[in-house]
């Protein structure tokens, strides 16, 4: 850094963020160091999962139906992994703990939704339409999971810890 300039990060933080806030207009390096940032994302990235298992605990039978009307028997047993998988996979993301375990179970669900529900081959006219643009929007939140998970253990490995 030329002498002189100031950095976006506080005083003393050397995490992984840092690094990363070279090239970044100040407005946003700015922004990215601020500690309720990246909590925020988190959550956000994790909010329809969090809001799906929620609802699909509070109605179980029509989740379990749901699952049933993809394809997934017994629907009972597919509604209950997805609801473990919502709620637990989206703590580890939101309280960063475990991520890579909550964004791979949270990945691979998001996986076979995209393979059972986005099934754009099988279809023609505005239903492959949809169903194109939610698979690919699927495969966006999976490299988010990607992300998110390279973020956690590269912080961690910033402050010292082994993996």
């Amino acid at each position: 850094m030329a002498s002189g300039a100031r950095s976006a990060a506080p005083a003393g933080r050397s995490d992984v963020r840092t690094g990363a806030l070279q090239g970044n207009p100040s407005w946003v390096a700015a922004l990215l160091v601020r500690s309720w940032v990246l909590p925020l994302a988190r959550l956000a990235l994790v909010s329809a999962y969090l809001i799906g298992g929620i609802d699909k605990l509070a109605h179980f039978h029509d989740a379990f139906l749901e699952q049933e009307h993809f394809g997934l028997h017994p629907g009972a047993l597919w509604a209950t992994l997805a609801i473990v998988v919502e709620l637990g996979g989206s703590f580890c993301v939101v309280f960063n703990r475990l991520v890579w375990l909550g964004a791979g179970g949270l990945s691979a669900l998001t996986a076979v939704a995209m393979l059972v529900v986005n099934n754009f081959w099988s279809l023609t006219g505005n239903a492959r339409f949809i169903a194109l643009n939610g698979f690919f929007e699927h495969l966006g939140l999976i490299a988010a999971f990607i992300a998110v998970t390279y973020l956690a253990s590269s912080a961690h490995r910033s402050r010292g810890k082994d993996s």
